[in-house]
């Protein structure tokens, strides 16, 4: 029996089967059992064993069982290929229209920046930038802050290392504008702050400042007080009134908390404004004198006013957000709302 003769008619007979017809998953597994099958050319050539010599059934055994892997394997391989090209042609539909994107949108604490830019930009201050990463100089000491400030501890700054941090507000920036350019000076820092304190609903580990300064000769308290009723009336309401209150910073004496009548309420008291008719706003006051020695500006001369507040707390004042969580979790349902 020439057995290496009928293997080769099976394997051609498989071959020419494959090329001559569509391949389709039926079509597959009808040469499946045609070959493979219990009733298969496989099977049958199998039984014709026990009728060979004893040295010829081992050469046919190994020659079957060659052809059978080549065929399990083509089968396979070609099941894989037509389902992919199935599963492509019926979930991809080529006459379909393409898929359109509606326009970009600005996250609400870049709207908010960008309003209160304009608004100060209307009244003559310019805008500057500074890095993100500070030093000690000009995150604490040119501040006037002393070492033993509750600041300076870890708890609230994330330092790099001892004289290396980053930055926990964006004075460092009108400390570098004071250094490199003469008064008048007149200037926004915008920009991200880290601090080191608990997520929760009122606060985050990274949000935004805007701080404004302005070196001057004769400049008062009283100029100070009429540019943020400026801002106020153009990004509240013109109806919203203020209110300062005594306060604390190592950087400006005397210096000042703000509010603003709730805009909300009108003043009569809601949950917004924690039924006392007012909203905290911004921190401001005049340059300390030993500020303006530390960048070599004489305060026997020049005077000067500087504030700072929260992007996020405005945001969540004007937008009704009532938790800071929102702005940091990327969900797209959620920044579509600002336009």
């Amino acid at each position: 029996m020439n057995i290496q003769h009928r293997i080769d008619e099976v394997r051609k007979s498989f071959h020419d089967d494959i090329n001559n017809c569509e391949l389709t998953p039926q079509k597959l597994e009808e040469l499946r059992i045609k070959y493979l099958g219990k009733k298969g050319f496989i099977q049958s050539l199998f039984k014709l064993i026990p009728e060979l010599d004893i040295p010829e059934r081992k050469e046919f055994g190994r020659s079957l069982n060659s052809l059978k892997n080549e065929i399990i394997e083509k089968i396979e391989f070609l099941n894989r290929k037509v389902k992919k090209k199935v599963s492509s042609e019926e979930y991809f539909d080529h006459t379909l229209p393409g898929i359109s994107y509606g326009p970009g949108r600005l996250h609400p604490v870049s709207l908010t920046m960008r309003e209160i830019i304009l608004i100060f930009q209307e009244i003559g201050f310019g805008i500057e930038f500074g890095p993100e990463v500070e030093s000690d100089f000009y995150n604490f000491e040119a501040l006037n802050f002393p070492e033993d400030h509750p600041a300076r501890d870890m708890q609230d700054t994330f330092y790099i290392n001892d004289k290396i941090l980053l930055r926990t507000h964006t004075s460092p920036i009108q400390i570098r504008v004071m250094q490199s350019k003469k008064p008048p000076i007149r200037i926004l820092a915008p920009g991200r702050v880290f601090r080191n304190e608990s997520i929760n609903a009122r606060s985050y580990c990274v949000f935004h400042q805007i701080e404004g300064l302005c070196i001057d000769k004769n400049i008062s308290f009283a100029e100070l007080k009429g540019v943020l009723g400026y801002f106020a009336k153009r990004y509240f309401g013109k109806d919203v009134e203020l209110r300062f209150r005594p306060s604390f910073f190592p950087f400006t004496e005397p210096s000042a908390e703000v509010d603003i009548s709730c805009f909300i309420c009108g003043g009569k008291g809601c949950k917004v404004c924690k039924e006392t008719g007012w909203l905290e706003i911004l921190g401001c006051g005049m340059v300390d004198p030993n500020v303006l020695k530390m960048v070599n500006i004489d305060p026997e001369k020049y005077s000067g006013y500087a504030f700072g507040m929260g992007l996020e707390r405005i945001a969540m004042l004007k937008y009704g957000i009532d938790d800071i969580r929102l702005f940091y979790e990327n969900d797209i349902r959620f920044s579509e709302q600002f336009y």
